[in-house]
C-alpha cells in the first residue's frame, strides 16, 4: 500500500502525529517504535525532538528519542579506513549495531543507555540518552531507516510506524551550508566539497526509500 503524502507545516505536522502515536500506544500492549527518517538537512531531527516533547507533555516520561547518529563508526576508525570524507554515508555507520540495539530496546523492561553523536567534536558520544523501564514510545530518528539494502534493511520491520520527512534539495544544501558553518570546523570551500561529495548523494539515496514509508509530509518552510 502506497503512503500517504501530506503537504504539513512543522506545527501541523506534530498536530497530527502526536494524536496517532497517543492512539497507537493505547492500543499496544507493549513498547512502540515510531520511525521518523529523511535525508540530511530535512529538519527531521528537530521535529522528533519536539514530538518527544509533546508526547510526554501528555503523559511524563513515556516517549524517549532514539537517535541513528549515536552509531556512526568512531571517527579515529573511520581515518583508519580512508573513509573520514564520505563520513555520514550508509557504511560509515554501525548498521548492524543499531539493529540490534533497536531489537534489545523494543523489548528491554530494564533502563537501558545508548550513544549520541556531538557536531561540536564530529564524534559519538557514549550514554547519551537512557531510556527507562517505563518508556512506553521510542522516537527513532535518522537518514537510513527505510532502506532496503545492507543491514539497515533490518530496522523497519521493527517500526510500528514509519514516517518520512521531505524537503527540497535546493532548500536542504542551503541549511547544510549554514549547519557546517555554524560548527566553524572546516573550511567553506571543505563544507562545499563535502556536501556535494557526500550530503546531496546520500540525500538522493534516502529519497528513494520515501514508499517504504506509512506517510511522507512534505514540511513547508521557507528557510
Amino acid at each position: 500500500m502506497p503512503p500517504e503524502h501530506l503537504s504539513l507545516t512543522p506545527q501541523q505536522a506534530l498536530s497530527r502525529l502526536v494524536p496517532h502515536i497517543l492512539e497507537m500506544k493505547t492500543q499496544a500492549h507493549r513498547r512502540i517504535a515510531v520511525g521518523i527518517a529523511g535525508g540530511p538537512g530535512t529538519g527531521k531531527s528537530t521535529l522528533a525532538a519536539e514530538l518527544v516533547t509533546m508526547l510526554n507533555a501528555v503523559h511524563p516520561g513515556s516517549a524517549q528519542l532514539v537517535p541513528m547518529d549515536g552509531f556512526h563508526i568512531r571517527h579515529a576508525k573511520l581515518e583508519a579506513m580512508g573513509q573520514v570524507d564520505f563520513k555520514g554515508a550508509p557504511h560509515t555507520f554501525e548498521g548492524a549495531e543499531f539493529v540490534s540495539f533497536l531489537h534489545h530496546l523494543k523489548a528491554a523492561k530494564t533502563a537501558v543507555s545508548g550513544p549520541g553523536y556531538s557536531r561540536k567534536i564530529e564524534d559519538v558520544v557514549e550514554d547519551a540518552f537512557t531510556v527507562g523501564p517505563d518508556v512506553r514510545v521510542l522516537i527513532v530518528e535518522g537518514n537510513y531507516l527505510l532502506l532496503t539494502e545492507g543491514p539497515f534493511a533490518g530496522v523497519k520491520p521493527l517500526l510500528d510506524y514509519a514516517v518520512f520527512i521531505d524537503v527540497s534539495r535546493d532548500l536542504v544544501e542551503a541549511r547544510l551550508l549554514k549547519r557546517h558553518a555554524e560548527e566553524g570546523l572546516f573550511s567553506e570551500a571543505r563544507n562545499r566539497a563535502h556536501i556535494e561529495r557526500n550530503d546531496l548523494p546520500n540525500y538522493d539515496l534516502v529519497c528513494l526509500s520515501q514508499d517504504r514509508a506509512d506517510v511522507v509530509i512534505s514540511l513547508l518552510t521557507d528557510h
